[in-house]
């Protein structure tokens, strides 16, 4: 923390970024808003795509996501380091999304899908990465929630089958087999487009 109070997130990886983000909720459980501000930029972005990708309704993913973060400001003193933040964040996102999601029934079709967009160097390059993009969130918009989150959980952010079933709440077992079932459906479904990746 500097002079004036901010927080400030150290550069680095891996575990000196868990123990800076640790120091910050130290702060925030004492009040700090600063603190509670930087945790917030810190987790934003990563939340947004997870929840974005599980609700796939951006209203009800934004308010699940202060919902979430709401919990963080208020309940900080109830995470007492049995897993790592990150995974008691998402956990309290994942069960906040649920109970959301359970709420509003009505179907919902992805039309944002075709509005991708991609950095690729060439127009053929933007076409092939564009078309794959396309396909591959068609075959997971026909999973179910529980089945899309192990594939992004395990790809987009990078966590363990371990983690995972901390997050959801369910045995390493039952993660497994959702991944089995979910990897499978790809396959199936994409045809060795893009079997490479699944």
């Amino acid at each position: 923390m500097n002079g004036r109070g901010t927080a400030r997130h150290p550069t680095g990886s891996g575990n000196t970024a868990g123990q800076a983000e640790l120091r910050l909720l130290a702060l925030v459980r004492a009040g700090d808003v600063a603190a509670f501000e930087e945790l917030y930029r810190l987790y934003h972005p990563r939340l947004t795509r997870f929840l974005l990708r599980f609700i796939r309704r951006p209203q009800l993913a934004e308010e699940v996501l202060n919902d979430t973060l709401m919990v963080v400001w208020e309940r900080a003193d109830s995470f007492h380091g049995a897993s790592k933040l990150s995974t008691w964040i998402f956990g309290i996102a994942y069960r906040k999304a649920m109970k959301g999601l359970h709420r509003q029934d009505e179907p919902v079709e992805d039309r944002d899908l075709d509005l991708l967009t991609s950095d690729a160097d060439s127009p053929e390059d933007a076409m092939g990465q564009s078309k794959a993009q396309v396909l591959l969130k068609l075959a997971m918009n026909e999973l179910s929630a529980d089945h899309r989150m192990v594939l992004d959980l395990t790809y987009y952010h990078e966590m363990g089958y371990r983690e995972i079933a901390e997050i959801m709440d369910c045995p390493v077992d039952t993660v497994k087999t959702r991944m089995f079932h979910a990897r499978r459906h790809l396959k199936k479904r994409l045809a060795g487009e893009l079997e490479d990746w699944v």
